[in-house]
């Protein structure tokens, strides 16, 4: 009975499986707000009462994909500082990055997405699950600078260092990156100079 139950929940695992990297397929080719259900299934070698077995319609298909992405996520973000009660950012050493490994070792589905129409969810789910993480785990020392608005800042700055990366096909290597960021954090200015051509008044 037991060998029966899990064969049954292989075979669950794999006709899961087998639907979310359809879609993500397809999401490759074309917009998520055309691709049909019929599309999906016929990709994967399923019929539909498959898919209905496992989700109610293609939204929670995404949802699926994207749940579990979220969540390690936000388990690499908390690499650095989860088995420590306080956390020196200066003495952050760049092997302990490890929102990086996390993007590099699923890049096949985050270029899916990003081809997509569903980036802007993406986006928001990354950064929403970010900021809320940030905000219940660290706390900034100091009055006079607002803790959200500094983990706001902070959040849409790495966001945007990710998705540059992403969009550039991985043009860096995770050790590159993991050493840049460490140096953005720590990077304080003493002075710019400024490229503008200033005429004489005169």
């Amino acid at each position: 009975m037991q060998t029966n139950k899990k064969r049954t929940d292989r075979r669950i695992v794999r006709s899961k499986e087998a639907l979310k990297q359809s879609l993500l397929s397809l999401l490759s080719q074309k917009s998520f707000s055309s691709i049909s259900i019929t599309e999906i299934v016929e990709s994967a070698n399923y019929n539909r009462g498959t898919f209905y077995t496992h989700y109610d319609n293609k939204e929670a298909l995404l949802d699926d994909i994207l749940t579990p992405l979220m969540e390690e996520l936000i388990t690499s973000f908390r690499a650095p500082y989860g088995d420590v009660d306080v956390f020196h950012i200066d003495e952050l050493p760049a092997n302990a990055v490890k929102i990086f490994d996390h993007i590099h070792q699923n890049a096949d589905v985050y270029t899916s997405l990003f081809k997509s129409d569903v980036l802007p969810l993406v986006r928001d789910k990354m950064f929403t699950a970010l900021k809320q993480i940030a905000l219940e785990d660290l706390d900034y020392p100091g009055e006079e600078l607002n803790h959200e608005l500094l983990i706001i800042y902070n959040m849409n700055a790495l966001i945007g260092l990710v998705f540059y990366w992403i969009e550039n096909n991985f043009h860096y290597s995770v050790p590159y990156m993991r050493d840049q960021l460490i140096l953005m954090i720590n990077w304080r200015p003493r002075s710019v100079r400024t490229q503008i051509k200033r005429t004489d008044p005169t």
